[in-house]
């Protein structure tokens, strides 16, 4: 009878000790997702600022070529300010939301004999490659996303 009473004890601790082990790894895989789910936040919306940056560069192409595009260095990087009613480019840093900062660099385009984008050839007046960038402090490092594209001329303005 003192072996059954002691028996009983040692499987309600182990019980227990099980119990609590499953507790625990559901409150770390929990707390691990929405670790996760906060990260993914800032992921999403530095994809729409490097999106809404690409716009952001095709309107100042819309608004004047050579006035907006052209005159721009491509040496510099440059960043985007929303004025009151239209979007203007700065070499001073834009941070949007006081964590992202957006910037852009605009390059050269050359072409070869059959007029395709090539590393070497004839400079392309009307056509520059634009690199959006957005970076921003995630975890214990900064993470920056790029996204690359072409904007031509079209209106010749």
């Amino acid at each position: 009878m003192l072996y059954q009473r002691g028996s009983a004890l040692i499987e309600i601790i182990i019980g227990a000790a099980i119990i609590s082990s499953g507790i625990l790894a559901a409150e770390v895989s929990y707390n691990t997702y929405l670790s996760y789910a906060l990260n993914n936040q800032s992921n999403v919306q530095a994809t729409y600022l490097l999106e809404e940056g690409l716009e952001g560069v095709t309107l100042l192409r819309d608004k004047g070529w050579t006035g907006f595009i052209a005159s721009l260095s491509t040496t510099t990087a440059y960043y985007l300010v929303l004025n009151t009613t239209y979007w203007a480019s700065t070499t001073t840093p834009q941070y949007v939301d006081g964590l992202f900062l957006r910037g852009f660099i605009l390059s050269d385009v050359k072409r070869d004999i059959n007029d395709n984008v090539a590393s070497s050839g004839t400079y392309d007046p009307n056509t520059k490659q634009v690199t959006a960038s957005v970076s921003y402090w995630q975890g214990y490092a900064t993470t920056t996303k790029t996204i690359s594209t072409y904007i031509t001329n079209i209106y010749n303005n």
